[in-house]
């Protein structure tokens, strides 16, 4: 369930607490015992669904300047290999870890993200758009207009982009 069916998922319970309430008091033979089943049951259905809405998504955690940070992998855009380090581009700053780019992207594949040059992983939620080049190779662009290439190398990895392509069997180029 995502977080945003979450609100719509609460006030579907909260209607059917209502409902069942007003059908158990406006049944005459139903017993309090029947009625109090009723409200319990949907009072636990109520409260599973807050449980289910206060879960955040998948973090990372990492030391930075002797605290350890968490972050939103849906807010990180891109890892971007520097030397011996990883940058997390996440905005409004990013931060340098002191990790290998193979490691991280082994990592992060399971929550969307994709190899597409050898020094740069991104989220795949971030893509807004990719552009074919002359060179068989793509310029990739995501949220925040950061612009990416991606080498011939990885460009398999885009297939991983969506779960449909419409128009076309396969990208071009």
């Amino acid at each position: 369930m995502s977080a945003r069916e979450i609100p719509n998922q609460k006030a579907i319970a909260r209607e059917m607490i209502v409902q069942q309430a007003a059908y158990a008091h406006a049944d005459v033979s139903a017993s309090p015992r029947r009625v109090g089943t009723i409200r319990s049951n949907l009072i636990r259905a109520l409260q599973q669904l807050e449980v289910i809405a206060k879960r955040r998504g998948p973090r990372i955690a990492f030391k930075a300047k002797g605290r350890i940070l968490f972050l939103d992998l849906g807010e990180i855009v891109a890892v971007q290999a520097e030397g011996n380090y990883v940058s997390l581009r996440h905005r409004p700053n990013p931060y340098l870890l002191r990790e290998s780019l193979s490691s991280m992207a082994e990592k992060l594949k399971p929550y969307g993200f994709i190899r597409i040059h050898r020094s740069v992983v991104v989220n795949i939620s971030a893509v807004e758009e990719i552009q074919p080049l002359p060179t068989g190779e793509y310029r990739l662009r995501v949220k925040g207009g950061k612009e990416y290439l991606v080498t011939r190398t990885y460009k398999d990895n885009l297939r991983d982009l969506a779960q449909l392509w419409v128009g076309s069997e396969r990208l071009p180029g």
